[in-house]
């Protein structure tokens, strides 16, 4: 018997990895996060399958759930919205089972800003703009956030930063950023990126506060904010470059080189 940990992408059914799929088929019984998971996916379930929302449940009562699963033999499905690398609550449930020596496995999902920024038809890593992107959020009831772990550190850092389980505090988040981007930075704010009822808002970080709020939003939402989100001036990377050497498109230099060949006269080299 196993517990088998499994991202479920950012919204859309058909956004989960097909061994995430092809594992809740077989599970005779899931665990999923309530209304974070699409009812599709819980449609791919076995006839039968016991089907728990642990929306409701605390960490106790879940993992006495899998505990009754594998004294029964059954695997588990245990689906978590986006991917199982940050905010899943992962490490404190595999501490559990791993202190009960049951058995799981980690399966990753699309996580949320990659469907943002899939959404935006943007790169959040652009060449002299940013090439580093920072996964934050704010101190929320569940989990404060360490003290070094500030917006200002971040922000000093200028590279693309999508935050997290932070909308309802975006007027706290535009004060503690503008210093470092300026207030006509970049800002977008997706909500529910992939669901049916997804929305964009776009703006700067002078402008972004009055349109969250008059959008309403108050949850669900990711906000990402740096110059890659609109890089209307740029330079382009050498990666695709004819100059540039690399083992799959070597230049015509590096050929001849390699076959200790000189290049002819009036031929480039």
């Amino acid at each position: 018997m196993t517990v088998h940990f499994i991202g479920a992408g950012p919204g859309a059914a058909d956004l989960i990895t097909v061994r995430g799929r092809d594992l809740i088929a077989r599970c005779p019984v899931c665990l999923h996060a309530g209304s974070l998971v699409a009812p599709e996916i819980l449609g791919w379930c076995p006839p039968g399958a016991r089907i728990v929302d642990t929306a409701p449940l605390d960490l106790d009562a879940i993992v006495a759930e899998c505990a009754a699963a594998h004294a029964a033999g059954q695997d588990v499905a245990r689906l978590h919205s986006g991917d199982l690398s940050i905010w899943s609550a992962l490490a404190e449930q595999t501490r559990r089972l791993t202190d009960a020596r049951i058995p799981f496995t980690v399966t990753p999902g699309v996580p949320s800003f990659a469907a943002a920024a899939a959404l935006l038809r943007r790169e959040l890593t652009v060449p002299g703009l940013a090439q580093s992107v920072v996964l934050t959020r704010t101190s929320g009831r569940a989990s404060a956030m360490p003290e070094r772990e500030t917006l200002a550190a971040f922000a000093a850092t200028g590279a693309t930063l999508a935050l997290h389980l932070s909308i309802h505090v975006v007027d706290t988040i535009v004060s503690e950023l503008t210093p470092s981007y300026g207030s006509d930075c970049p800002v977008a704010v997706v909500f529910r990126a992939t669901w049916p009822d997804e929305r964009v808002l776009t703006g700067t970080l002078a402008t972004i506060g009055a349109r969250v709020a008059e959008a309403g939003l108050e949850r669900t939402a990711l906000i990402l904010v740096g110059p890659a989100l609109d890089p209307a001036e740029f330079r382009e990377s050498a990666l695709y470059s004819t100059d540039y050497d690399r083992r799959f498109r070597p230049t015509r230099a590096s050929v001849l080189a390699e076959r200790g060949a000189e290049p002819s006269s009036g031929e480039p080299s």
